[in-house]
């Protein structure tokens, strides 16, 4: 399921949805904020171009939303099950968990993103 080859690899190792082999990120870590969001224009492995046309990751901000939702539902469902937190502690813990988790859900809806349009091609893939 978490296969090289697979979309949820790639979304997951926010690597080329095309080859697999190289981060379309300039730097691994989300937590460089003047970072978080800087991508490679193209693979060095397979060229693809990430960019597909200008504007082309405001689509990402549907996807974001939908992330964002699940990383709120599950921050309640833990403060709310398991820890048994009254209803202020529950939206604090919400409201932390989306600022905490901001850069990730922001590169996790791009990822997601471009994987909607392109695909892994076995033939780009290093041997």
């Amino acid at each position: 399921m978490f296969k090289k080859g697979t979309k949820l690899y790639s979304i997951l190792t926010g690597s080329c949805p095309k080859c697999h082999e190289e981060s379309m990120f300039k730097n691994r870590n989300p937590y460089i904020l003047s970072e978080a969001l800087s991508m490679n224009e193209i693979c060095s492995n397979c060229d693809t171009k990430y960019k597909i046309e200008p504007s082309f990751f405001y689509g990402a901000m549907y996807v974001s939303y939908a992330v964002g939702i699940a990383f709120a539902v599950a921050a309640f469902v833990i403060s709310y099950f398991v820890f048994k937190a009254n209803i202020n502690i529950i939206f604090i813990s919400i409201i932390a968990t989306l600022i905490v988790f901001m850069p990730i859900i922001l590169r996790l809806s791009r990822t997601i993103w471009i994987n909607f349009f392109m695909h892994y091609d076995k033939s780009l893939a290093k041997k």
